[in-house]
């Protein structure tokens, strides 16, 4: 049997003998775990080299202990039992719940909108969930994950409507009954959330997946959990946060709503309309002139020159903003795009701009500058709109700039944060002649009424101030403007009565609360900061039917809220018997608080639902509820919050927020944040494209296997694992399928384990001793390999946890240590201490080995835990562990770390890794065919004078010299450390290796402390004088076609003597 080659490069046998076709390619596949070769060889032949057969050989291959286990190269392709694997989710869930006694862990579930089919973005987001929390329930922690789903809001709402389209209803949300539209909402919702709660449990995401229990999930239509977002909106309300006010917001014409921040996405090349006009001043009004000696030709106009890419707006215009620090030109000139291009005006803008705007505008030659003053001299002067004939004031306003555009600034208070602000400060009227369809209303003018602003409404304002001689220029802006996020369509800012969170006072301690916050990566926190920093007011009212009803009743005559404490508490009393659709079915008389009943004053109900950002942002009031403690003690309700980085301006920010204004501190102690999922050309997933990688496909397989095989859940899983996931990330098909043989590897490292495995070894690890020098290292190496895998889970960089599954399973376990102990395991007897040394070792590194790779691929991990546990003989007190998950995490063994030991094997490897290059280069000048046919001389100088005796290294390295055989897999290997020696020798070998350096911490004596001496090594390969032993191959035999003396031993205590 052929059971050592050539050394660190995974075990490669070349001649095999076996009993019939299938131990043959077993054994190939056991000693190459990470490469696959099949073939077949006749039974009972040994190959020599020359091809001939040697009969005498053939009952040796029944001595050999060859790996048996029925742990299957490929998981059995069994179709998916959604029941079964819910059943088995559900199982370990609640067992752990009932069995873990460490302190409670909470990953609290950001909700996904159920409202579509879930898509790999989503997988990665549940995956990296669900690897923590196994984690977690491998140390020991009780583990709560509630998977919820965002039911309200728009996405629903709209796709309800789309549907009932196609059954021929009409699709006009504000035509139809609200009932009509809350009922089809919850339908879809309710539907989608089963089909994606399938998807979840494909994932092997653990949870308790029985929601007829209590807590087992939550949605946010579900009574209890609307009560308690009503409570949130209770308790702001008392502590003055919540407010009404008719100001500027984004309004979406396409919905029909108001849009907060978080629910825009900005287009970079919009191309809206820009125009430079100009608005009559009456000269009179301008003191500064005077002060100044500027004289202006009477009769000739003066005008302020403005610019604005939002020529709608101007029939609401109400002032023009002048800087007061800002210096302002006075100049006369022809501007050619005006009705009489050949007569000359007078205008103002900001100095530093006139050049450039007498370029822009073509009048550049005819320019003449009449005199400087400065913006607050400006300040307090009238102008005349010219689409309403109205005067209007000039003002001041800090954010005018001499950036770009005039220095002069339109400004309509309703249809501009910036202009809301200070026309607020100054008294401005507050106008938007624009309604809930994005038309003009009457107030803009018969001109214009009932024209769409974005469109035909648009171009009629042109027209108007081409007729008045007020447009001076008309040209396509290209820039980034915001856009509805579901409709993709333009949006518009207009003053509304809304309902606002006051966020000025939540602020600092927003971000004080942050600062004990666990960010990863820590880049995020300045970006949470940010938006948070800039956002003083948030707009939580909503024109929609489908979401939690703001609790307000109005005055009808006066149209004045009743919003006190009373009147909210009655309502969410009212609301907590009949549950919110009683909003729309019952008569208002039931909303009315006794208090307010017969007072001579007639209510109605507000209509207007809240933000679903603040139906998600009070998500964490269910874990409130669940761990009250932790409010009490001052911690945050969730250890974790996972979720993409647009999160940043959604739902982190909006549970921030809402659990700041409540209790005063962060929900999550840890806030975790992963990027997106692009093709392999850095593109985003798109069906247009054909670029989509399907979770489902990924996992069940496609319409056409051969192209799209079912890798698995494990694949998906390990995909995950192995991205950077703070950053983009790039799948493909290739991808999935590279990810697929990297998983086969790790499957065959744990085969070959199995295979050598026995139910004494297993059931009695604890006891038998590990003795060989290799194993003692391999054991070192598995502290190692724990200690880095721990780190890197704790830390969440499971892309790391990866890198140390591959590099301990192919780089030490299947290229060293395997190929070391292979010979031992088959040829050596059965109850030998060097094959039991190794068994045992191999015991602990499975043991270890699963349950590192358990939180990611936990199906492998499982089949491996079984088959393993089952080579033992599980006690009555072990019937409860049914999974790995019921196992704890491994610890790092004292015993097994061995300093010395350490030394010796980084000495011993480093003189390895040079032999093997020798004995490569052997092999290449064809002096030898495989290592075993070759003897190693290792050269060591260096060594102190009372370390010059070969067997007293030996001792220190802990190794005999059949272990160095082994070690360098070759027929002898000889130190040698006196130069009489090696130079009597090195003329008669087939390959000599430059010198190298190594140290070597060696005890001046035997009982004194280390020193550290650098050694240099010098490795020289020679063709050995031994022969092949016909049963393990080694060249070990004094004659041909004779059993090696370990051989002979082994077949006569086993078979009576075959030798």
């Amino acid at each position: 049997m052929g059971i050592s080659g050539c050394g660190g490069t995974g075990g490669r046998v070349e001649y095999m003998e076996g009993t019939g076709p299938s131990s043959a390619s077993y054994i190939l596949e056991a000693l190459e775990p990470q490469r696959l070769i099949r073939f077949t060889i006749q039974p009972t032949v040994l190959l020599n080299r020359n091809n001939a057969s040697t009969p005498s050989t053939k009952h040796y291959s029944k001595t050999l202990l060859l790996p048996k286990t029925d742990f299957p190269l490929r998981p059995k392709k069994t179709k998916p039992e959604p029941k079964a694997t819910e059943a088995q989710l559900t199982q370990l869930y609640q067992w752990q719940q009932q069995h873990n006694r460490g302190p409670p862990f909470v990953l609290h579930d950001g909700p996904p909108y159920a409202n579509g089919d879930l898509h790999i973005g989503h997988a990665l987001n549940r995956i990296l969930k669900d690897i923590i929390n196994r984690y977690q329930v491998l140390r020991g922690r009780n583990v709560c994950y509630i998977p919820g789903w965002d039911c309200h809001g728009l996405p629903i709402e709209i796709k309800a409507l789309e549907q009932l389209q196609a059954k021929g209803v009409s699709a006009e949300g504000h035509q139809l009954d609200p009932l009509t539209i809350r009922r089809h909402a919850r339908k879809l919702a309710l539907n989608t959330i089963t089909k994606q709660k399938r998807d979840l449990i494909s994932w092997d995401v653990l949870a308790n997946w029985n929601f007829t229990e209590p807590n087992s999930r939550y949605q946010t239509l579900d009574r209890e959990y609307e009560l308690r977002q009503l409570q949130v909106f209770k308790a702001m309300v008392q502590q003055g946060y919540i407010y009404r006010r008719t100001r500027p917001v984004y309004w979406s014409p396409s919905s029909r709503t108001a849009l907060a921040e978080a629910e825009l996405q900005y287009h970079a090349n919009h191309v809206s309309r820009s125009v430079y006009a100009r608005f009559p001043v009456s000269v009179g009004s301008l003191s500064g002139l005077t002060e100044h000696q500027i004289c202006l030709d009477a009769g000739v106009p003066l005008y302020a020159m403005i610019w604005t890419t939002t020529p709608w707006t101007l029939p609401a215009n109400q002032a023009i903003a002048v800087h007061p620090d800002l210096t302002y030109a006075i100049f006369r000139a022809m501007v050619p795009e005006t009705t009489e291009p050949t007569t000359e005006a007078y205008y103002i803008a900001a100095e530093p701009l006139v050049t450039s705007l007498g370029e822009r505008l073509g009048c550049g030659a005819s320019l003449h500058l009449v005199g400087t003053v400065r913006g607050s001299q400006l300040v307090g002067g009238t102008y005349t709109n010219p689409l309403t004939g109205q005067p209007k004031p000039l003002i001041a306003a800090p954010y005018v700039t001499a950036d770009a555009g005039t220095g002069m600034v339109h400004t309509a208070p309703g249809h501009g944060m910036e202009d809301y602000e200070v026309g607020r400060q100054l008294g401005l009227p507050t106008v938007s002649p624009v309604d809930d369809l994005g038309q003009f209303t009457a107030e803009a003018g018969s001109e214009l009424v009932g024209k769409n602003v974005l469109a035909e409404g648009n171009q009629a304002v042109l027209e108007i101030l081409r007729q008045c001689d007020a447009l001076l220029q008309e040209a396509p802006y290209v820039h980034s403007y915001p856009y509805d996020w579901r409709t993709k369509q333009p949006v518009i800012q207009r003053a509304t009565p809304q309902w606002f969170a006051n966020l000025q006072n939540i602020q600092e301690t927003a971000i004080a609360a942050l600062a004990s916050v666990d960010m990863y990566p820590s880049s995020s926190m300045g970006r949470l900061q940010g938006y948070i920093a800039g956002r003083k007011e948030w707009c939580i009212s909503r024109q929609r039917a489908w979401g939690v009803p703001i609790p307000v009743l109005y005055d009808v005559a006066t149209n004045e809220p009743l919003f006190t404490d009373e009147s909210i508490a009655h309502i969410i009393e009212v609301l907590s018997e009949r549950g919110t659709d009683a909003w729309w079915q019952s008569p208002v008389e039931n909303f009315v608080p006794p208090s307010y009943q017969g007072n001579g004053k007639q209510y109605r109900l507000g209509r207007d639902t809240m933000d679903v950002w603040f139906d998600s942002g009070t998500s964490w009031t269910l874990i409130a509820k669940l761990f009250p403690e932790r409010i009490a003690n001052g911690h945050p309700v969730a250890d974790v919050y996972l979720e993409g980085s647009d999160q940043h301006r959604g739902w982190f920010q909006s549970s921030l927020l809402t659990s700041v204004a409540i209790h005063g501190q962060s929900p999550f102690g840890r806030l975790v944040t992963h990027g997106f999922t692009l093709d392999n050309h850095g593109r985003k997933m798109s069906k247009s494209l054909g670029n989509v990688i399907d979770p489902h496909v990924v996992v069940q397989g496609g319409t056409d296997l051969t192209t799209h095989p079912a890798y698995g859940v494990d694949v998906l899983r390990l995909w995950v694992a192995s991205t950077e996931y703070t950053k983009d990330m790039v799948i493909s098909d290739a991808v999935v399928a590279r990810t697929a043989e990297l998983l086969r590897k790790l499957r065959n490292t744990a085969r070959f384990m199995l295979g050598n495995l026995d139910s004494r070894v297993v059931t009695q690890a604890a006891t038998l001793p590990v003795t060989s020098g290799i194993d003692r290292y391999a054991l070192y190496e598995l502290n190692r390999f724990v200690e880095h895998v721990t780190a890197a889970y704790d830390e969440l960089a499971f892309n790391k946890v990866f890198q140390q599954l591959t590099r301990f399973s192919n780089t030490f376990l299947s290229a060293f240590y395997f190929d070391i102990i292979k010979d031992r395991l088959y040829a050596e007897a059965p109850d030998s201490e060097k094959r039991v040394s190794s068994q045992v070792t191999l015991h602990h590194i499975l043991d270890r080995y699963t349950r590192a790779l358990a939180p990611i691929a936990c199906r492998l991990a499982d089949e491996i835990f079984r088959h393993h546990r089952a080579l033992g003989q599980p006690s009555d007190d072990d019937n409860d562990v049914f999974s790995v998950f019921c196992t704890p995490w491994p610890q790092i063994e004292a015993a097994w770390d061995d300093s010395q030991l350490a030394q010796a094997w980084s000495l011993l490897t480093t003189v390895r890794d040079n032999a093997l290059v020798v004995l490569e280069q052997a092999r290449q000048t064809k002096a030898i065919g495989r290592s075993l046919e070759a003897e190693v001389g290792i050269w060591i100088q260096g060594l102190p004078s009372d370390w010059q005796d070969p067997n007293q290294l030996c001792a220190w390295l802990d190794m005999t010299t059949d272990d160095l055989n082994e070690l360098f897999i070759a027929s002898r290997v000889t130190l040698i450390t006196q130069a009489g020696v090696w130079q009597s020798r090195q003329s008669s070998a087939v390959a000599v290796g430059d010198p190298f350096m190594v140290k070597a911490a060696l005890p001046t004596n035997l009982e004194r402390p280390c020193a550290k001496h650098a050694l240099s090594v010098q490795v020289g390969v020679w063709n050995t004088t031994l022969h092949k032993c016909p049963r393990c191959w080694r060249y070990d035999s004094g004659q041909s076609n004779t059993l090696c003396p370990r051989c002979t031993i082994v077949v006569n205590q086993t078979s009576g003597g075959v030798a």
